[in-house]
């Protein structure tokens, strides 16, 4: 299987091995006995943050509206009603997937629709799990419309992740399973749904982008 490399990634990796480069080229100069624990540790040091910007080629299995595909890759650390303040002013059904570093990064359009609200929000980057997360960190909402309901994303970045990316625009139509978005070094994505739509995940269970059923409308 070819190794895709998102196109996040392209800079932050060709800067990362020419800095790699020099520090083996010094260590050679000066500590040539050095080289070979320098070559695996800057070796092992690319390969981490290579691994972190991975894209695998991940169609849906079935186009369909009223399915809620997984949005990212990750474990299920919320399941809960909650009250959503910031676009629908009402209680939602909040399923929350928490991105480690180890997962991919990519973050995937859950259901084809119409994009009726984008918000990014700058802020602060406490640990994913941290109650004010949501509220205070960086972020950005997406609200898209499936022609009979409303779902709303959230992208929340971490004490690790440094910068959310985002490509959809208000009144953009997006396709199920195409891509939305990146959050560089991970963190977490919150979705909120209708009150009446049948999740399909439990707490603790690992989902992968474009393969988990979050919910059925």
């Amino acid at each position: 299987m070819i190794l895709r490399i998102h196109k996040e990634g392209h800079r932050i990796l060709w800067v990362l091995s020419f800095a790699l480069m020099i520090i083996n080229l010094l260590v050679f100069y000066f500590f040539e006995a050095a080289l070979p624990f320098s070559a695996i540790i800057t070796g092992g040091l690319f390969l981490l943050v290579l691994q972190f910007f991975r894209n695998p080629i991940r169609e849906v299995l079935t186009t369909d509206s009223n399915v809620i595909y997984a949005p990212a890759d990750g474990k299920i650390v919320t399941i809960e009603t909650t009250q959503e303040t910031e676009y629908f002013k009402d209680k939602r059904l909040q399923v929350s997937i928490f991105m480690s570093p180890t997962n991919v990064h990519v973050n995937r359009n859950p259901i084809s629709g119409t994009i009726n609200y984008f918000k990014y929000h700058p802020g602060k980057y406490l640990v994913a799990w941290h109650p004010k997360s949501s509220s205070e960190n960086e972020r950005t909402t997406v609200v898209i419309d499936n022609g009979e309901d409303e779902i709303l994303l959230r992208q929340i970045a971490g004490a690790l992740a440094k910068r959310i990316v985002n490509y959809v625009e208000e009144g953009e139509e997006v396709e199920q399973g195409t891509d939305m978005g990146f959050i560089k070094f991970g963190s977490r994505v919150d979705l909120y749904l209708p009150l009446d739509a049948k999740i399909e995940v439990a707490m603790g269970q690992k989902v992968k982008g474009n393969r988990t059923i979050i919910a059925r409308m």
